[in-house]
């Protein structure tokens, strides 16, 4: 296989459609060459946060932080993270994990998570959102897995993966959807052969665990106007500490870290059909557009009015240095 999908992964530190990419032809690139940042972020912070309209179910983000961090939060698909520079510092709710340049990121849906530089330089890393549906499919025709597919490793080492990853995010930026579905699928095969398992059957809920999906329910239904902790408890007939504990045992945070997230979603379902940032912010219980830009930028990685351009096909990357761009 050549190009894109090359078995020959010393390309793999660049990124997709870069300007001044050293790739040629169909994105081949040899010599152990580096593509270069984008003009002007060699130095600095960028971001590019977009969907492809030919790969529904996915979202792509491709990126450089130094000191941007995202805190806990979790996503409802997963997490393919490839690290293709610097070093990315992942928490999760085993501990903490460092992934440097030719590692792989993995995490299942609503795996709780914060990720940061582990090194001065920061890192970057090109991460593929797959959604459920998509990931089931592919471990459907190409795995015996029974039942949902997830992740048993968190880390690994696999430059050909990252490779891969890569030429996704080029192909999708050429406007290859051909390359971009095929390399797609064969590395979402890959790391599911290699490291993918059923995921584990939910034990039967304690009385702790109930209360917290009832909180979170109770939420999730108040999202604009919540109550207070002690309001909370009151309602479920338990104690705010008691909910406290509960709640961070069953979703890896706490009910406001959660509600924050909660949001930040919501948000970016409006965004994409097209709602101004100011009108999602409200929508969603945020006290203003400031309000759901800090929020939306530390979780997502870019401010929410790149994200909406994205959507209309607008803005290519998001420079982190000015922070007043949205």
């Amino acid at each position: 296989m050549t190009g894109y999908g090359a078995k020959d992964a010393r390309g793999a530190e660049g990124g997709p459609g870069l300007t001044g990419s050293v790739a040629t032809g169909a994105g081949a690139c040899t010599g152990g060459c580096r593509a270069a940042a984008p003009a002007g972020r060699e130095g600095g912070e960028w971001a590019r946060h977009w969907q492809y309209a030919e790969l529904p179910g996915l979202d792509l983000l491709r990126a450089r932080y130094v000191r941007h961090s995202f805190p806990r939060h979790s996503h409802d698909g997963y997490v393919l993270g490839a690290v293709t520079g610097g070093v990315e510092r992942v928490g999760l709710p085993d501990g903490v994990t460092d992934a440097g340049h030719g590692g792989i990121i993995m995490i299942n849906p609503e795996v709780p998570h914060t990720a940061q530089a582990g090194v001065p330089e920061g890192w970057s890393y090109s991460t593929l959102y797959p959604c459920e549906q998509l990931v089931a499919g592919i471990a459907a025709e190409t795995t015996g897995l029974t039942g949902t597919a997830a992740f048993t490793e968190t880390l690994v080492d696999d430059t050909l993966a990252v490779h891969l990853v890569n030429g996704v995010h080029r192909a999708a930026e050429e406007g290859n959807a051909l390359a971009a579905d095929s390399l797609l699928r064969i590395v979402v095969a890959r790391l599911l052969r290699r490291h993918g398992g059923p995921l584990p059957a939910r034990t039967p809920g304690t009385a702790g665990a109930r209360t917290a999906e009832r909180a979170r329910a109770l939420l999730e239904a108040r999202l604009t106007a919540p109550p207070t902790l002690e309001q909370l408890a009151r309602e479920l007939g338990t104690g705010p500490f008691a909910l406290l504990r509960a709640f961070k045992n069953a979703y890896g945070m706490p009910p406001h870290a959660w509600l924050t997230n909660a949001r930040v979603r919501r948000a970016r379902r409006l965004l994409e059909a097209g709602s101004a940032p100011a009108d999602a912010a409200v929508a969603v219980g945020f006290t203003d557009q400031p309000h759901l830009n800090r929020h939306f930028t530390r979780i997502v990685g870019v401010p929410p009015g790149a994200y909406r351009r994205e959507r209309a096909g607008g803005a290519r990357t998001y420079k982190t240095a000015g922070k007043g761009a949205s």
